[in-house]
């Protein structure tokens, strides 16, 4: 299943190139909205908050209750999590708080399970250089991306897995990153980074894995399938 993202900073969607290079910006959020509806699953994630430079949570607020959204950034706290899920999000993403520098935070992970529900948390793990990253990618933990899922699996219902070092690039993913990830884990699966093609999302869907895609929707180099 294709899964559309809308990334918002500084009030706009944008686009980043590995995370930090801006490659397109847009105030006409509206415009994304609408075409987004028809898909029964939407990825809205408040990058400001995420880096812990700002927030844009009035526009968070404004859109989640149009979209059926899994919504991740700077979710920190179990108050934030549930925050936005009175908002009307289906599920939060959590990043950075799962994790400590040398392991699982095991401790946040088991207070949000206990008061959230694991069905409703979609756990990220962010992959570069074969490491667990957080903090906007900006700093790594010693983790492999499967050593994290297997000690995150009591405490979520999904897993979100971003190889970091294809995103924005649109010179497609590793499929075999991605693969040996989905053998790790029964859980459901969801793959970002660097998607850019209808055969991958494809292969990725004959796997059980949906593909949150951004920058080839945004500039037009994948056309949205209706769903």
């Amino acid at each position: 299943m294709l899964i559309p993202s809308i990334d918002l900073k500084d009030g706009q969607v944008v686009q980043l190139i590995q995370g930090q290079r801006p490659a397109l910006a847009t105030n006409d959020i509206e415009s994304w909205v609408s075409k987004f509806q028809p898909f029964p699953k939407v990825q809205l994630i408040d990058l400001d908050a995420a880096m812990g430079s700002g927030h844009n949570n009035e526009l968070v607020r404004a859109v989640v209750p149009r979209l059926a959204c899994r919504v991740g950034g700077g979710i920190r706290t179990v108050k934030r999590a549930q925050e936005v899920l009175g908002y009307g999000a289906e599920a939060v993403i959590v990043g950075s708080a799962l994790f400590e520098p040398t392991r699982v935070n095991f401790k946040f992970a088991n207070e949000l399970a206990n008061e959230i529900g694991p069905e409703r948390i979609i756990a990220a793990i962010d992959s570069k250089e074969g490491r667990v990253v957080i903090k906007g990618w900006k700093e790594s933990v010693s983790l492999t991306a499967v050593d994290a899922l297997k000690q995150l699996e009591p405490f979520c219902g999904e897993f979100l897995y971003t190889h970091v070092d294809k995103e924005g690039l649109m010179k497609g993913t590793d499929l075999e990153a991605v693969m040996t990830v989905r053998r790790a884990t029964t859980h459901r699966l969801t793959a970002a980074g660097g998607i850019t093609t209808q055969d991958e999302i494809d292969i990725l869907d004959k796997a059980g894995i949906d593909a949150v895609v951004g920058m080839a929707i945004y500039t037009g180099r994948l056309e949205i399938p209706l769903p």
